[in-house]
């Protein structure tokens, strides 16, 4: 209880609590008409008596708000304690009240089994019950009719259920707080991902274009200025996206980075060997082909050396080649781009294979179906 108490950051009843709890005071009606017919100084300690224990019961709630239920608010000893002295006004009551303060012992059981770990608890209203059933079988002129033991029993018993009530509930507050949690990690992953792939592949195009606009200043200035306009034109899109991802409704076309990886390809001067028609490929398995094409042509753009990449398309299954240097031990094998690309894969019931292309170079498929 206390465990859960402290992971679900409840300190204690609610403020009303000790509202709830009080309407229970009433069948303290029993002990106060017997103390009322008595006369003199033992009717005033009598009732005196009967209002500090109401007190107590009460007061036990307002205490366990204001320090806590858990372990660091109030410890074990302090709770016996305390019922240690709402026990002590139970027997003062006993010369005025007589039998019918018995009647308290069902309060005190109740706030065992409330306030103290579930094994002490048993063992506290065990006790209460026992010493009820030998006191009304020894006391002189006490009636066995077993009341007080079965109200005492049934007490403890319902608010045994209600405890278990509560500490699902405060299961349930934890499960869906950790759920909250894991779901915006989750989401931030997501994110971080996306834009690492989308600011990875725009930036190296970016870069490889301005490369060769700076190479073709003086030889070609036409051509140097076709692309330092598509730079500039690269660059408002990868704005456009990153603004696109931060809203959460990017999506990738399949045909539209077939068209973006031949021009980061010619741009590259790399030879490109791309399909013509995605029209095979079914719309579930578009946007996951769509991401491989940016993560493949990316990478031989950025790392591979190579003068020829090839794409292969079919409805399962795409293939990103190139005739350059081929994979590295712990280099673009394992980098983020991938990493990400597997984490689609998988969300689509996909297997990512990478190696070494036939004839050499670099491999990168994706099949659907495991």
């Amino acid at each position: 209880m206390d465990a859960l108490a402290e992971r679900g950051g409840r300190p204690g009843p609610g403020r009303w609590g000790w509202l709830a709890a009080g309407v229970w005071l009433f069948y303290l009606n029993q002990p106060f008409e017997e103390i009322i017919h008595r006369e003199g100084t033992t009717r005033v300690l009598g009732l005196v008596t009967l209002a500090l224990f109401g007190l107590s019961y009460l007061g036990f709630f307002g205490w366990i708000r204001w320090v806590g239920i858990g372990p660091q608010g109030m410890p074990t000893w302090q709770r016996l304690a305390y019922l240690g002295g709402m026990l002590a006004l139970s027997l003062l009551l006993l010369p005025s009240a007589g039998q019918q303060a018995l009647t308290c012992l069902v309060y005190i059981s109740a706030v065992a089994m409330m306030a103290l770990d579930l094994r002490i608890a048993i063992g506290v209203v065990a006790l209460l019950l026992g010493g009820v059933e030998l006191a009304m079988r020894v006391v002189p002129g006490w009636t066995d009719n077993g009341s007080f033991g079965f109200a005492i029993f049934l007490g403890a018993l319902a608010v045994f259920g209600m405890r278990r009530a509560i500490q699902r509930s405060i299961e349930l507050t934890a499960a869906r707080k950790d759920m909250a949690e894991l779901a915006v990690q989750e989401e931030r992953n997501r994110f971080a991902r996306d834009l690492h792939d989308i600011l990875g592949h725009s930036l190296t195009v970016i870069t490889v274009k301005a490369e060769l606009a700076g190479k073709l200043i003086e030889a070609n200035p036409e051509r140097a200025a076709a692309e330092v306009a598509d730079v500039e034109s690269l660059a408002r899109a990868a704005l456009a996206d990153v603004r696109a991802a931060v809203a959460g409704y990017r999506e990738l076309s399949l045909a539209g980075e077939l068209v973006s990886a031949r021009a980061a390809l010619q741009a590259a001067e790399i030879k490109a060997d791309l399909p013509t028609t995605v029209d095979e490929v079914p719309e579930e398995n578009r946007e996951l082909f769509a991401w491989v094409v940016r993560e493949g042509v990316t990478n031989v753009v950025r790392h591979s050396g190579a003068k020829r990449c090839t794409i292969r398309i079919t409805a399962a299954q795409i293939e990103v080649l190139d005739d350059g240097k081929g994979p590295t031990p712990g280099g673009r094998t394992s980098g983020h781009g991938l990493i990400g690309l597997r984490e689609r894969a998988d969300q689509a019931d996909a297997y990512v294979q990478v190696g070494e292309a036939p004839g050499g170079g670099f491999r990168l498929a994706v099949k659907v179906g495991l």
